[in-house]
């Protein structure tokens, strides 16, 4: 199995709380969290959207010009996008020894079909993992030791993995890295977790 390319990202907080990212192809974004619980990007390149958190892992990135894709979070800071397209490895996440351990292990290698994000979502089943999400959020968040999911309803987002998996990296008002696992506590306080959406 040809495993999909790796683009790689940092990201700086700048003075007006906007998130400044830098991709290894050379790209730029300028990030900002909206009321509406999105994240605002434009880039270097003329186009901008919205990404949004949909259920526990998969985010969801509409461009201006209408077209959507879907990317879903499969820890250590990395988000697979499309049916496998490319891989986004968050940098920021594992500064220092911690990231040349993880990248000594591998982590971009072994990724299945099963990590894919769905090609497609009806209004309906976004509604359902919108509506999931909200419901884990007002019972305390995701509960700790067995994911806390409280069951999927009856939406099957393609994810055979085991939900089993604890921690989705996510801060307490549910932005930030999508189970990169690595943010911990904000020492700034800034509203800002990792890659805020992959």
């Amino acid at each position: 199995m040809t495993q999909p390319p790796e683009i790689t990202y940092s990201d700086e907080l700048l003075a007006d709380d906007t998130v400044h990212r830098r991709y290894s192809d050379g790209r730029s974004e300028w990030r900002s969290r909206g009321g509406d619980g999105r994240i605002h990007w434009r880039d270097d390149r003329g186009d901008s959207g919205t990404d949004e958190r949909l259920g526990r892992d998969l985010v969801k990135r509409v461009h201006a010009d209408g077209r959507v894709g879907y990317g879903r979070d499969i820890g250590y800071g990395r988000t697979v996008w499309g049916q496998g397209r490319y891989v986004l490895v968050n940098r920021s996440s594992f500064p220092g020894r911690v990231g040349v351990v993880l990248g000594a292990l591998g982590l971009g290698a072994g990724i299945a079909a099963a990590h894919y994000a769905p090609e497609f979502l009806s209004d309906d089943e976004e509604e359902e993992l919108r509506r999931q999400a909200a419901e884990r959020a007002r019972s305390g968040g995701d509960g700790g030791g067995d994911g806390g999911s409280g069951g999927d309803g009856d939406f099957d987002d393609g994810d055979d993995r085991d939900d089993h998996r604890g921690d989705d990296g996510f801060d307490a008002d549910g932005f930030g890295s999508a189970g990169d696992g690595a943010d911990g506590g904000d020492p700034l306080d800034d509203g800002w977790d990792g890659d805020d959406f992959g």
